[in-house]
This record gives C-alpha cells, sequence and structure tokens, in this order.
C-alpha cells in the first residue's frame, strides 16, 4: 500500500481502492486532498489492469465536505473571479471528470456524508452504503443553494431534492435506497466487504463491454440534458457567493467560527 498524503491507493486484483485518509477531520477535504484525489483517479484509469474502481473512507464517516477549519485564513484581496477559478478546476471540473473516468466506480459510504461529500460519491456509478449513512446539504445556512456538483435534482427527483436542500436535514441511507441514489444498504461492518464482492463481480465483465455500457448510460444522461444543467447550475452557485461578497466581503453569509461551530454539531458522536 502506498500513502500520498490524505490519500491511500491500493490494488487488489483487478479492483483499484482509493480510500480517503483523514479520518481524525473526518475526512474533511482540503485542496491538496483533492489534487491528491485525482491523481489517484487519474492513475487508477491509466492502469489496463484495473477494471473497477472503489472510492471508501477510512474512520467512522465518509467525509464531512469541504476542510472549513483547515482552508487557512482569507486572503487580503478575494474576488469572485478568484472563487470561480477555484470551484471550477478543483470541486465541478474534478467531481465531471471522475464521473467520465470510463471504468465503473463504486463508492462505499458510511456516517456522514456532507455537502461537498457527495460531490465525491455522486460521480461514482453505484454507490453501496452503510446502514448509519447519512446524505446531507446544509449549505443554505450559509447563503448558498447548494453544492457546486449540482446532482441533486438528477439523484433525488426534484421534490425530494427540494425538500433536502429547504431543510438541511440528513437523508438515511434507507431513504436514500428508496429514491434510487443508492444501490444498496448493508450492515456497516459488511460495507468494504460488500463493496468489493460487488467491484469483483464487476471486474468479471470485458472490460471494453464495461466502458460501452458506462457510456450509453451517461450519454443518456447528457442528451437528457444532465452536463448542460450542472453547468449552468454552477453558474447560479456562484450568485451565492457574489451575494454574500457584497453583503460582508466574504463568500458565506455566516462567519467562520458559525461555520466551524454547526460542523461540529452535525459531527456530534463522532
Amino acid at each position: 500500500m502506498e500513502q500520498k498524503d490524505q490519500i491511500l491507493y491500493e490494488v487488489e486484483g483487478r479492483v483499484a481502492v482509493i480510500s480517503l485518509n483523514r479520518p481524525e477531520a473526518a475526512n474533511a477535504q482540503s485542496m491538496s486532498l483533492l489534487d491528491d484525489l485525482d491523481a489517484a483517479w487519474s492513475r487508477a484509469e491509466a492502469d489496463d489492469e484495473v477494471r473497477v474502481i472503489v472510492l471508501r473512507g477510512n474512520g467512522r464517516h465518509f467525509s464531512a465536505g469541504h476542510d472549513i477549519k483547515g482552508s487557512g485564513p482569507a486572503p487580503e484581496k478575494f474576488t469572485l473571479e478568484d472563487l470561480y477559478k477555484l470551484e471550477a478546476r478543483r470541486y465541478l471540473g474534478y467531481s465531471l471528470r471522475w464521473r467520465n473516468v470510463p471504468k465503473p466506480s463504486i463508492a462505499a459510504v458510511q456516517g456522514k456524508c456532507i455537502a461537498a461529500g457527495l460531490m465525491l460519491c455522486w460521480p461514482c456509478d453505484l454507490i453501496v452504503a452503510a446502514d448509519d449513512a447519512q446524505f446531507s446539504d446544509p449549505v443554505l445556512h450559509l447563503g448558498i443553494g447548494g453544492v457546486e456538483y449540482h446532482g441533486h435534482t438528477w439523484e433525488l427527483g426534484p421534490r425530494k431534492a427540494k425538500e433536502i436542500l429547504f431543510t438541511g436535514r440528513p437523508m438515511t441511507a434507507r431513504e436514500a435506497e428508496q429514491v434510487g441514489m443508492v444501490n444498496r444498504v448493508v450492515p456497516a461492518a459488511e460495507l468494504d466487504g460488500a463493496a468489493m464482492e460487488l467491484a469483483g463481480q464487476i471486474a468479471q465483465m470485458h472490460p471494453f463491454a464495461l466502458r460501452q455500457a458506462k457510456r450509453a448510460v451517461n450519454q443518456t444522461l447528457d442528451v437528457q440534458g444532465f452536463y448542460a444543467a450542472i453547468q449552468s447550475v454552477f453558474d447560479t452557485h456562484q450568485t451565492g457567493h457574489g451575494n454574500a461578497f457584497s453583503v460582508g466581503g466574504f463568500p458565506v453569509l455566516l462567519q467562520r467560527e458559525d461555520v466551524l461551530d454547526g460542523m461540529k454539531d452535525r459531527l456530534k458522536g463522532q
């Protein structure tokens, strides 16, 4: 096993396993973690021996979202253009790239999957969830209408997407399974084994057939408007930051300490 910063990468047979490795921070996403995660995806994509990719997280939680605490002090001058460039590359850009890697991918999700955590699991083709998993996007509290990669409507349907966004409440694994966002729910102790068993089953298929089957489904979604909608809603997302800049000079409406306190409340029992 090779460790690079906050990401672990290993290959088991024909399955590449990418692990988020910041359990002490509930796998919150720093910029370096995202860069290393993208490098791991690229490595798995380039390896002809790898047929399936499994994304998982060490510790109790899959991901608490963006690492607000570890992002450091805001620069003296920070414009909407600066933020747009950063988010277009590391948030929207990475998520879309992972979605389109031509190999089947499986997210194994346990514990909390908050806000930007959704941008790690939604690009995956399949999601296996532990029975303790909870999915949420509470960023309306920050004056933002949802995370940068707007998979909500596609993953949940319009009315459920609105409910989850309007209330900020977590969705349980069983509820996510009922609306089709999650493929399987298993006991937490069996999560890794279930994900790897499914990956092993898929890896037996012909690699070109897998590639074309994935492309067929993704292309169908794109014909229905997925790609154009994702891009459009990303620009809508930026108006939230623009409003926050005009009100308080910061990309979100709440002060940083308030954000951190809210994150602690959501991770109680960690």
